[in-house]
């Protein structure tokens, strides 16, 4: 017996409807599957910086450490004294604020130069567990978002 047009049509139909589904459920798998690679690299991520200790050298003997060129700590904020000075004697505003966004970015760059990084004595089997968690997740959401269907 010959398949009418409406059974090949209703065939077609349970076809695309089964295809629907056998989708949504797969992006409810991938959605699940980035989430607990970001669970995971972020719990691995926040493991490595437990173990981190940052120190700085600041009051060294008194200086701030630009490379081996020494400045007095109370040197540092002088840019931006006179930059606030600036301000408020001239009338053109914009060379005060120059300077002082000058100053800011120097007291910010030797703040940064002057920290040390550490790294914590932890096991072999935690320093495992944080890299590995770190790689698994990162695997995990980067699968997801650069699979090609």
């Amino acid at each position: 017996m010959a398949k009418s047009r409406y059974d090949k049509e209703l065939e077609k139909a349970y076809a695309d409807l089964k295809d629907y589904n056998e989708k949504r459920n797969r992006n409810k798998n991938d959605l699940l599957t980035f989430f607990l690679g970001l669970l995971m690299f972020g719990g691995g991520l926040f493991m490595i910086l437990q173990n981190t200790q940052v120190t700085n050298s600041f009051g060294y003997g008194h200086f701030y450490y630009i490379g081996s060129w020494g400045v007095p700590n109370g040197m540092v904020m002088l840019p931006v004294l006179i930059g606030i000075m600036m301000l408020f004697l001239m009338e053109k505003k914009l060379p005060g604020w120059i300077v002082t966004i000058l100053g800011i970015i120097f007291i910010l760059f030797t703040i940064i130069s002057n920290v040390r990084i550490h790294w914590a004595t932890t096991s072999a089997y935690m320093f495992i567990l944080m890299f590995g968690l770190v790689a698994a997740g990162g695997g995990l959401m980067l699968r997801i978002l650069f699979r090609k269907d």
